[in-house]
């Protein structure tokens, strides 16, 4: 017998008030196209508590969220380069607006990890995580990362580096709301979930460092007690977790295959979607037993959906009740020959997000080769012009390998990545890494730890009068 989408619409409306405490991750966009509500997203299966803060920054939990080492069948397809934007909801249905509460005040971060299948479960807490985007506190514009979701929906971007190798990955954004953190004991709330990649890239490159989640912070991690009512605030912001993504190799393979995704595709057959759930319709007929048994699977296919909706809610379930509720009707009125299409009861299009004022109103994101950099021991200056960022050179080389220092701090950090100042002649980039190229010195170079060359020709000049080549293993920025 069909579940009534009565008695359901009865327990939703009866649990959405408790529903809505804080906040919660529920559905991501690639390059502004909606994956849908809680499609390939891991999060609490608890409609009362979807939207808690976790219990513990030791707690597994801290990886993927409630009932975060469980995988669910969809795995969303992205190309590296491409721009993911989380939504964060007050209300995990959307029944009201909102993305997080004023008060919730704080940090958000983006972290991946690389896994052998993004679908399969235990495999969220522990070491290989990091970080591609980070957010604390805008000293300019006064706000939190947190303020930011507000105006723009709930909305968070990152974009995948460009170099990253291809495979199944899981993505994590992460909010902090400080609100309770000044309090004894310190209540720093984390709200976290993971969605599930699989990345096609032509890059091979993976991270220089990974952290452990679990355990890249504890409760002494200055971050977790700092107090947002102070007046001034002691800025700035202790950030906590590891630095932006840095490329640690990308050699590449040319032999290699191009990897494939096999998994969590949706069946070419699925015609309509709710979470990770997929709807199949029946198989035809044209008599009344073939009628009733179309009925029948329709009417099973439906208290699956139901069942498997989760705090993302039911609206589709609810539309394919509704063509069910025509096959039976049919059925009793004697017409069996069927089934009738199903195009009046689907979904209206997803609109697509306008990522611009997302992307303006996001923190610093993890930056890497605009196009990948061919297998040669050199690429010319001309194809070097091309990549945004350079990767990084060994530690105490420059582009040429040549042996560096700097006048103290690391052998090539500088500024706000150790404190050092370049030698002479060498620029110190927004990033913290010593360097002649025009990658270093025309984007944000920090002048007090470092030469800024004056114009763009300047820096090219430079670069080719002195024999500057750029290795495929690149440079830090």
């Amino acid at each position: 017998m069909l579940v009534s989408h009565v008695k359901i619409v009865i327990l939703v409306a009866g649990t959405a008030q408790l529903a809505r405490a804080h906040t919660a991750f529920t559905n991501f966009f690639v390059d502004g196209v909606d994956q849908g509500d809680g499609t390939a997203v891991r999060m609490s299966n608890n409609i009362q508590q979807a939207t808690f803060p976790l219990s513990s920054v030791t707690n597994p939990d801290m990886a993927c969220g409630v009932n975060g080492e469980t995988g669910v069948s969809r795995v969303a397809s992205v190309n590296a380069g491409d721009t993911l934007a989380f939504e964060w909801r007050d209300w995990p249905d959307a029944s009201q607006p909102g993305s997080i509460d004023p008060s919730h005040k704080g940090p958000c971060a983006v972290y991946m990890k690389k896994v052998d299948n993004s679908a399969a479960s235990n495999n969220a807490a522990g070491d290989g995580w990091f970080k591609i985007m980070e957010d604390g506190y805008d000293s300019t514009a006064g706000k939190w990362c947190t303020e930011k979701l507000i105006p723009n929906d709930g909305h968070l971007a990152a974009t995948i580096p460009h170099d990253l190798a291809g495979g199944y990955y899981l993505v994590r954004p992460e909010l902090l709301a400080l609100q309770q953190a000044d309090k004894t004991p310190a209540d720093p709330q984390f709200y976290v979930g993971c969605a599930q990649i699989f990345l096609s890239s032509s890059g091979s490159a993976v991270p220089l460092s990974t952290v452990s989640i679990p355990g890249y912070i504890n409760m002494s991690t200055p971050a977790m007690t700092f107090n947002i009512y102070d007046q001034p605030m002691k800025l700035p912001f202790p950030d906590f977790g590891p630095p932006l993504y840095t490329a640690g190799s990308s050699k590449r393979d040319l032999e290699a295959r191009a990897m494939v995704q096999t998994i969590g595709l949706k069946p070419d057959a699925c015609a309509m979607e709710n979470v990770n759930w997929c709807g199949f319709i029946p198989s035809s007929y044209t008599d009344e037993t073939g009628c009733y048994a179309a009925s029948q699977n329709c009417s099973v296919q439906a208290t699956d959906c139901y069942n498997s909706a989760g705090p993302t809610g039911s609206k589709n379930c609810f539309n394919w009740e509704n063509f069910c509720t025509q096959i039976r009707n049919g059925c009793g009125a004697g017409n069996y020959n069927g089934p009738p299409s199903i195009s009046s009861f689907m979904p209206a299009p997803l609109p697509k997000l306008d990522l611009a004022a997302v992307v303006a109103a996001s923190g610093p994101m993890a930056i890497s080769n605009s196009a990948p950099i061919e297998a040669s021991s050199t690429v010319s200056m001309e194809a070097y012009d091309s990549a945004t960022t350079a990767m990084p050179a060994p530690a105490g080389t420059d582009s040429n390998g040549s042996s560096m220092s700097t006048a103290d701090g690391s052998i090539d950090t500088c500024g706000s990545n150790g404190g050092g100042t370049c030698k002479t002649g060498m620029c110190c980039s927004s990033h913290g890494y010593c360097g002649t190229a025009e990658n270093y010195c025309g984007s944000g170079c920090q002048s007090q730890f470092g030469n800024c060359p004056g114009t763009t020709k300047r820096k090219r000049w430079h670069m080719r009068q002195h024999g500057h080549i750029f290795r495929s293993r690149g440079l830090h920025l």
